[in-house]
């Protein structure tokens, strides 16, 4: 089942999801109005508790992903799915830039069959945005593994780090002219 909790006039959700490497989808979740919370992990692989090493070598199965908790009440699931097809490009298999392997795959995994249909809904709107084919993976929520504390909030953290530098802040700023 979807997390869900009610906390007075809030009502929290979260779903799993993967565009690519996930300090530039948390990044970008982060300055999301009603995300409460966004947390980079791995999730849709076959080994139990996996690390960033073996996640990176691809012997996982696992992408990165984050956990993105937000407030119904203040933006709609269908509205948190729409960001992704905007922060990364769901027409490459397996690959963000110069990001590539299975781990950087695109990928929405589904909670619930709420999700499941929001998820299916909101491919089949960006296929209509996209040229050339979305790849992007809907399955399942399995498990979701917290990644390494480093990994939390890594943007704001490292912002002058070259990654950052090179990748991450020039997708946020095209990303914050979309909000």
């Amino acid at each position: 089942m979807s997390e869900s909790t009610s906390n007075g006039d809030q009502r929290l959700e979260s779903i799993v999801l993967g565009g690519g490497c996930f300090w530039c989808t948390e990044a970008a979740y982060r300055i999301v109005p009603g995300v409460l919370k966004v947390e980079s992990g791995y999730a849709g692989g076959q080994t139990v508790d996996p690390s960033y090493e073996a996640v990176c070598a691809g012997t996982t199965g696992h992408a990165e992903v984050v956990k993105v908790t937000y407030d119904s009440a203040m933006v709609d699931l269908a509205r948190v799915l729409e960001q992704i097809w905007r922060m990364h490009d769901p027409t490459t298999l397996n690959r963000q830039g110069a990001d590539a392997g299975t781990q950087y795959r695109s990928i929405i995994l589904w909670a619930d069959e709420e999700q499941r249909a929001a998820a299916e809904a909101s491919r089949e709107k960006a296929n209509l945005t996209w040229e050339g084919k979305v790849v992007t993976e809907l399955a399942p929520l399995e498990t979701f593994y917290p990644a390494e504390i480093y990994h939390d909030d890594y943007f704001s953290r490292n912002p002058h780090a070259g990654y950052c530098q090179m990748v991450i802040a020039p997708k946020l700023e095209k990303f914050r002219q979309g909000l």
